[in-house]
């Protein structure tokens, strides 16, 4: 552990699995204490990969804890504004305050603009643009009465900065999320909370479905153009070498602990694409 984070709290959002449990655990490893919540069950039948469990919650805890920080955890739908507000409420009486957020949490699913059904647009929106929103709007005033100011990171994708067929709901959703990023930044900042979005590419996490992918890619082959093959990085495995095609979640992860300390004190209101520089293709 760096001690980076050493007394602070970090609230994070879709932490029981992939992106989100990866940044609990090097937050806590920076000596951050963690929030970790999730839904843990399903948002809509248009989302058809599994949804992370309670036992999936119950693992980040764990792992959160084996590194010698504190976690309050809970199952919590981001779309629930007054839950969320409860939580912030129960994080500043058990830590004392609220230092850093990681809106991580949202959902997916393909199809084309004019055959997607008002549940499966509504449910994409809903989750990734108009949740994010109210994890804001519960953080926010609770950070601004602490006075301790605060990072705020955004997870948005690289399909916030370029849209992608297949999945404009989506790409609808993330795009948001930049100008809700860069507005939050305005107004937050005489309150030395900064606010920066990160946009991700090609992870490695249940969200990335790879039979869905190819049924839309195979049924609109032309689809296939808009999204850029991820440069190969090498690795090695039991002692061989190899290569490896998506990023981790853990290699997010240190972009996100890097924006939530003092090391990136002079950045808010950007976009960092985390993509191996595939936006430029």
């Amino acid at each position: 552990m760096t001690a980076g984070l050493e007394g602070r709290v970090a609230l994070i959002t879709g932490a029981a699995r992939g992106q989100g449990r990866a940044h609990a655990v090097r937050l806590a490893n920076e000596g951050a204490d963690i929030v970790a919540i999730d839904v843990c069950k399903p948002v809509s039948a248009s989302v058809t990969y599994p949804m992370p469990t309670p036992d999936d919650l119950a693992e980040t805890v764990r792992l959160v804890e084996a590194t010698g920080r504190k976690v309050l955890s809970r199952e919590v739908d981001i779309r629930d504004l007054e839950a969320q507000q409860q939580l912030v409420a129960d994080t500043i009486e058990q830590f004392g305050r609220l230092d850093i957020v990681v809106a991580n949490a949202g959902v997916l699913s393909w199809g084309r603009i004019w055959e997607m059904s008002e549940e499966q647009w509504d449910t994409v929106i809903d989750v990734n643009l108009n949740g994010t929103w109210r994890t804001i709007r519960a953080a926010v005033p609770a950070m601004i009465e602490a006075g301790n100011g605060g990072s705020i990171i955004i997870v948005s994708s690289s399909a916030g900065t370029k849209a992608t067929p297949g999945n404009a709901h989506y790409a609808a959703s993330k795009h948001g999320l930049v100008a809700l990023t860069n507005a939050l930044a305005i107004e937050a900042g005489e309150f030395g909370i900064r606010v920066n979005s990160i946009h991700p590419y090609s992870i490695d996490t249940p969200m990335v479905e790879a039979d869905a992918m190819m049924k839309i890619f195979s049924k609109y082959p032309a689809f296939l153009h808009s999204f850029s093959p991820m440069p190969y990085k090498p690795v090695a495995h039991d002692g061989k070498p190899g290569l490896q095609e998506f990023m981790t979640p853990e290699e997010v992860s240190d972009v996100v602990a890097w924006l939530a300390g003092d090391g990136s004190a002079t950045i808010s209101g950007s976009q960092i694409a985390v993509d191996r520089g595939t936006a430029k293709y």
